[in-house]
Parts: structure tokens; sequence; C-alpha cells
């Protein structure tokens, strides 16, 4: 039978990239870390629900959705450190908020509110190796959820530019092609591509908006990987500019996003619907 809400979608298919992790990856997560992540994005995100009145927003999809992207993402020694991201994550929807809409992506947040105040949180963006075959699990799940909800623009302006930027680098310093595949076909920039960078809630709300926004992320990620050597690019760089959201959205006015409507008929020309590594 197939389900009703694409949430359970992504909760399916993100607690199928955790399973696949951690049996074939070899991956030293703590079970007991899911647990913790799992439990307290739950909680916060009732308590905060009932503490500002918006009982509307008491959505377990939301949280665990919340609480599996951070599983896959974060790692840490001591389960405090996944509290606080988890804590961190959940908070950051009802703090920063313009005109009653977040513009952090709560994932996001969480795992770099953990690396910054924690010393025992780190990510690893070389997890899945390079095998081709998660590239095309990651593809056609992501897929699957993209073409039933939208939301294709941001994903291809953010790979088109950054894919761009590193051909032209290649060619630039006379590389082989091998390199430039070796550095694109990564499981985790594909999971950041299909599974949060296009998180609903939080990006720009018109379709050229999401396009500037996604190309100027691509930018950043390229910046920091290649002239700073941050390995975790991707992450800082769209936490960086989440509040550019705000300014784009005023430039170009649009509906906002909404869960209630059927594909197509989302609030807005370009609202139809996409859910990634958090509501």
């Amino acid at each position: 039978m197939l389900l009703k809400d694409i949430r359970d979608y992504q909760i399916l298919f993100l607690g199928l990239f955790l399973v696949l992790g951690i049996s074939t990856r070899d991956w030293t997560l703590q079970p007991e870390l899911i647990g913790v992540a799992i439990a307290t994005c739950l909680a916060t995100q009732w308590i905060l629900s009932l503490v500002t009145g918006k009982e509307q927003m008491i959505n377990l999809r939301s949280a665990l959705i919340t609480s599996l992207g951070l599983s896959l993402l974060l790692r840490a020694d001591h389960w405090t450190t996944m509290a606080i991201a988890a804590v961190s994550a959940i908070a950051s929807k009802f703090i920063f908020q313009v005109g009653d809409k977040h513009f952090f992506n709560p994932a996001n947040f969480g795992i770099i509110s953990a690396l910054v105040l924690t010393p025992d949180a780190w990510v690893s963006p070389g997890q899945w190796g390079e095998e081709w075959w998660y590239g095309l699990l990651f593809a056609g799940t992501g897929g699957m959820i993209l073409q039933r909800v939208g939301r294709w623009d941001t994903t291809a302006a953010f790979l088109g530019a950054y894919s761009l930027l590193e051909a032209i680098r290649n060619l630039w310093l006379g590389w082989t092609w091998d390199v430039y595949w070796h550095r694109l076909m990564s499981g985790s920039l594909l999971l950041f591509a299909l599974f949060m960078v296009t998180d609903p809630r939080s990006i720009p709300n018109a379709r050229i908006s999401r396009v500037v926004w996604a190309i100027c992320i691509a930018i950043c990620t390229f910046i920091l990987r290649n002239y700073f050597f941050v390995p975790t690019a991707v992450f800082w760089a769209l936490f960086a500019l989440a509040p550019l959201t705000v300014i784009l959205d005023f430039l170009w006015l649009d509906g906002r996003f909404s869960w209630s409507k059927e594909k197509g008929e989302a609030e807005g020309q370009g609202g139809n619907k996409l859910l990634i590594l958090d509501p």
C-alpha cells in the first residue's frame, strides 16, 4: 500500500540509509546516540510547541526526520553532544523566523551548533566512499521524492553550478578527468543535494530565488573546499547563506510552501511540495 504522506517516504529512505551505512560502511556509530537524537528531537518539538502556543507544530514526522538526518551525518563521543545538536536543531525552527517562516535547515543548524559548541563532534563527508551504487541509490530515492513533490530546480542549480566550477578548475590545473569525477562522485554530496539543500520550509519561495540561492551555495562550497580546504564545506555554506532566504523572498514574492496542498496546488507559482532532511 502506498504511503499517503511524502514525509513517510522520507523517513523510510533515511532509515534505510542509516541501516545501510552501519551494515556496509563499518560506521563507528553508537546505537544509543541514535536513540538520544530521536528522543531529544521528539521531546523538544513537543515542549516548544506547547510553550510557544503552536500546538499545530507538534509534528512527529518533522522531528523524526531531523533526528535521522543528525544520526546520518553527525558523529560524537558523548550523548550530551548529540542532545545539544538535537535541541539546537528543533529550537532553530521556533527562534529564527521571519514572517512565521524559519530560514535555517534544522538538521544543518544542529550539526553546526555541535561543531561549534562541543569538542567531540565531527562530520565525515567521505563516509559513503565513492562506490557508484550508493550514488544510484541516492539518486533513485531522491529522484522519486523530487518527481512527486518538485524542487528539481534547486538540486539542478546547485549540482550544475558546482560541477561547472570544478570542471573549470580541473581544466585550469591540467588534471585528468578521472580527478574531476573523483571529486564529484561522492555519496555525501548527493545526499546533501537531494536531501538537505531542498528543504521546502526554509529555502526561498520563488523559483528564481531558489536557483540564485542554490548557485550561491555552490560557489561558497567551491571556495571553502578548494581555497580554505574545509572538508565540511557544504554544511558551512548552507549555514552561512541561510539568512539570504529572507532577502530573496523579499525581492521575489511568491506563496509560502504548504504541506496541506497536493502536488501542483501548493501556494504560489513555485510551490510544489518537497521535504529534505527537515521540514
